[in-house]
């Protein structure tokens, strides 16, 4: 009896290595995969950046669960401001969540922007991006852009690169300044995951929640 016991433990524990090594393995690949496909396209440098008419702003909330400041949010506005001004784009999409009345990141970061001395006339909001997926396909399917350059954190630029290069979309990015290692450690484990998510996605053919009427950016 003792022996079978010892057995069976044996056999969990192999399992369990051989899960955790076969996820880790996946997410290393998934990680160079979408790191090597958008190390052309990611940009830290202003002066660098070529121009594109539109700028996808993918949206973020400006303030975290506990009422603090959220930098993310924060720094992603500092970078489409500087972009717009130094004309490296003529037209920002601000693409975020509003599934819920009380909450609404485009319309948050379109007033952090005006303040920044962007007009309004030089804004377009997109209230259904719910994911990164969402926000970056919608920008072709529903406001006609097939050249965009999309705003955001490295990390989460180069995702957005990979969703719209596999979308045909030619996509180049500027990285918004980071946050510290250590404000940014959880969000960073939930990148690893989101990168795996990206292939999922692929695999099973997911779309966008919402797509509706076409509304184009001239």
């Amino acid at each position: 009896m003792f022996s079978t016991n010892r057995k069976f433990k044996k056999i969990c524990i192999w399992s369990l290595c051989t899960c955790v090594l076969i996820t880790l393995g996946l997410i290393t690949v998934v990680n160079y995969a979408i790191k090597s496909s958008a190390s052309a396209c990611v940009y830290t440098d202003l002066n660098k950046v070529p121009y594109r008419k539109v700028g996808l702003l993918l949206g973020t909330s400006p303030y975290l669960s506990n009422g603090e400041e959220n930098l993310y949010f924060k720094y992603r506005i500092q970078a489409a401001a500087r972009l717009y001004h130094a004309g490296k784009i003529s037209h920002i999409l601000i693409s975020g969540d509003n599934r819920r009345k009380d909450y609404n990141e485009p319309e948050a970061m379109k007033h952090a922007l005006m303040k920044e001395g962007v007009p309004d006339t030089c804004m377009t909001l997109d209230f259904a991006g719910f994911r990164t997926l969402d926000s970056v396909v919608r920008a072709k399917e529903v406001f006609g852009q097939n050249e965009i350059l999309i705003i955001s954190q490295k990390f989460h630029n180069e995702r957005a690169i990979y969703i719209a290069h596999y979308n045909n979309i030619n996509a180049i990015s500027f990285n918004a300044q980071d946050v510290n290692l250590y404000t940014g450690f959880k969000t960073n484990i939930r990148e690893l995951l989101a990168r795996v998510k990206v292939f999922v996605d692929i695999i099973f053919g997911v779309q966008p929640h919402f797509l509706g009427e076409k509304v184009i950016i001239d």
